[in-house]
């Protein structure tokens, strides 16, 4: 089987169940990112803890790339070219975490109250880590492609953004209250 790049849910009618399987999702083979998300009973929701294997080495290796070709120009040509490499690798794990921050309000509505979701961004090369895991801990298991999933969140991103521009559009035509 090849590998399948997918958002795997685990979904817990326990909110504190999440705990120990956050955990153990850690050392999933291929997991790249982790989150949790939890629901009170009177529907407050609360993004509880994240993960995400490799974080910091854009940042740290775009330095180290920028300084390297800085030492053309000497000691400050290595500073500088580290501190814009950094600065590049650091924009993009930010890219990042916007991104994986508008896939959590995606996934929000399937937290079930007094319970929690766990989701995981893995490439499984095979469905039975993660289904041992949701069996360990009593968790129900759903699998999403991770293209499905990147159309879904671009689609929400879309429509908030009409939504924002509706709002701006009908507050600029109010007319003027203080007048």
């Amino acid at each position: 089987m090849s590998d399948q790049h997918n958002v795997v849910l685990l979904t817990f009618s326990d909110a504190e169940a999440w705990h120990p399987a956050f955990e153990e999702a850690q050392r999933l083979p291929g997991l790249r990112f982790a989150a949790a998300l939890e629901r009170s009973t009177d529907g407050l929701l609360e993004a509880k803890d994240t993960f995400g294997r490799g974080a910091g080495v854009a940042t740290v290796g775009s330095g180290l790339l920028g300084g390297l070709v800085g030492l053309l120009g000497g000691p400050v040509g290595a500073f500088l070219g580290f501190a814009a490499g950094a600065a590049l690798g650091s924009a993009a794990e930010e890219h990042y975490a916007t991104e994986a921050g508008a896939a959590l309000i995606v996934l929000s509505p399937r937290v079930p109250d007094g319970g929690a979701l766990l989701a995981l961004e893995v490439r499984e090369a095979s469905p039975a880590p993660a289904d041992e895991l949701a069996a360990r801990h009593g968790a129900t298991v759903e699998r999403i492609d991770e293209h499905a999933f990147t159309e879904q969140v671009r689609a929400a991103e879309q429509k908030a953004e009409e939504q924002n521009a509706e709002e701006q559009n009908a507050e600029e035509r109010k007319p003027d209250e203080d007048a």
